[in-house]
């Protein structure tokens, strides 16, 4: 099946305002709430929908618009795919954005949102959800497009994150890097108890 077309609300409910009025800082938060429906156009949904081969077998895959607009906060916040995950059930920023607040499950899994970026990159889509979010912001004057740009475009998922975000990376290179300093460190210990073991027998 192709994927779904996401048509979330667009004026805010009163829930959704008393949120807005609570975010102090956060205001990127803000803006995609109140111009996703600008951002995820018809013409531009279409375009990620086409990342998708049609398929007459499965379930229909997780709307695209929502797995753009969670790759853009995701890039702009600096998170790992992980966080992004555990963000959707617990911070009600996220929540407002992609349209499932108080939900008690994640609206996609990590592996779902890991594809789309992929799907996303080899198309090259990722430069022109830059450009279009860039161009909403700068045409709104609601967020600083600078600011915007700058956060986006150094943002280590359209680098390393080509193939894996990069605090998963740094995560693995880590724990590779513990299991050297843990086998260098048993075998000092097994060395030292071993001739601590010599020197009582003797």
């Amino acid at each position: 099946m192709q994927p779904v077309h996401w048509q979330p609300p667009v004026e805010l409910s009163e829930q959704e305002e008393q949120i807005v009025k609570r975010i102090r800082k956060a205001k990127l938060f803000v803006f995609l709430r109140q111009h996703r429906h600008e951002l995820l156009d018809e013409t531009f949904q279409q375009g990620l929908a086409a990342l998708y081969r049609a398929s007459e077998r499965g379930q229909p895959p997780i709307a695209p618009a929502q797995l753009a607009l969670a790759t853009i906060l995701q890039a702009y916040m600096g998170i790992s795919d992980d966080e992004v995950i555990e963000a959707t059930l617990m911070d009600r920023r996220w929540q407002l954005v992609l349209n499932c607040l108080d939900a008690d499950q994640a609206p996609f899994s990590k592996g779902t949102l890991v594809g789309f970026r992929h799907r996303l990159i080899d198309a090259q889509m990722d430069r022109r959800l830059i450009e279009r979010s860039i161009e909403v912001a700068s045409q709104s004057q609601a967020f600083g497009s600078r600011a915007l740009r700058a956060a986006l475009d150094s943002s280590p998922l359209w680098g390393a994150g080509r193939v894996e975000d990069t605090y998963n990376l740094v995560g693995h290179a880590l724990k590779k890097v513990m299991r050297v300093v843990a086998d260098q460190q048993g075998r000092k210990w097994r060395r030292r108890l071993g001739r601590n073991w010599s020197a009582g027998q003797a």
